[in-house]
């Protein structure tokens, strides 16, 4: 099985790490420092987990987008989407003042979509703080509902079963413009903790 590739090394590209290897997949980690600013990481994550450049991760199945709102341009600039699974893991946050960017009425993910045109873009992972998505999915005898949205089915497939095997419940919220704008910065599933009894 394809190794997840992870674009971003702060807390949500951590939180990824944590979730594919929960699920049995290995994964591929990169920042704008290079691989060798990520040894204590790739060390910390333990077995299955290695440092590439940003070129490497994205040449992956599936690519985990997550980094900072304003980053996204500069992370995604030259490189080549070919059919791969970008999971757009992001938030539109204007910092330090914390409050939802200006998207001029579009989702943040048909704007990322823009971006990184030629790949299948699943937005999800991004309602949730990294420290839940990370962590262990089993709470009160249920399993975390992880909520994605995006226009391919089969790609939003793909997500939900690895979501699945790292042990959380995927919900469909439907396409980019629908359902990314209710778990985007400011909407309805934004902060929403679900967790699926039985």
């Amino acid at each position: 099985m394809d190794a997840i590739g992870i674009i971003g090394a702060g807390h949500i590209g951590q939180a990824f790490a944590r979730l594919a290897r929960r699920a049995g997949r290995e994964v591929v980690i990169a920042n704008s420092r290079g691989p060798e600013s990520l040894a204590p990481l790739v060390a910390a994550l333990g077995e299955g987990a290695s440092a590439g450049t940003v070129g490497e991760a994205a040449a992956s199945t599936i690519v985990v987008l997550g980094v900072p709102w304003a980053s996204v341009p500069a992370a995604v600039s030259g490189l080549s989407w070919n059919g791969q699974i970008l999971i757009d893991a992001t938030n539109a946050f204007v910092f330090p003042e914390m409050k939802p960017a200006d998207l001029g009425g579009r989702t943040s993910s048909e704007i990322v979509a823009e971006l990184v045109a030629g790949a299948r873009v699943v937005k999800g992972g991004n309602t949730l703080g990294a420290q839940v998505v990370g962590g262990d999915p089993n709470d009160a005898g249920g399993h975390r509902v992880l909520v994605i949205s995006g226009d391919d089915h089969d790609a939003k497939a793909e997500v939900a079963e690895l979501f699945d095997a790292a042990g959380f419940y995927p919900v469909d919220l439907g396409g980019l413009a629908t359902g990314g704008r209710l778990q985007q910065a400011g909407g309805p599933f934004s902060g929403l903790n679900l967790v699926r009894l039985g």
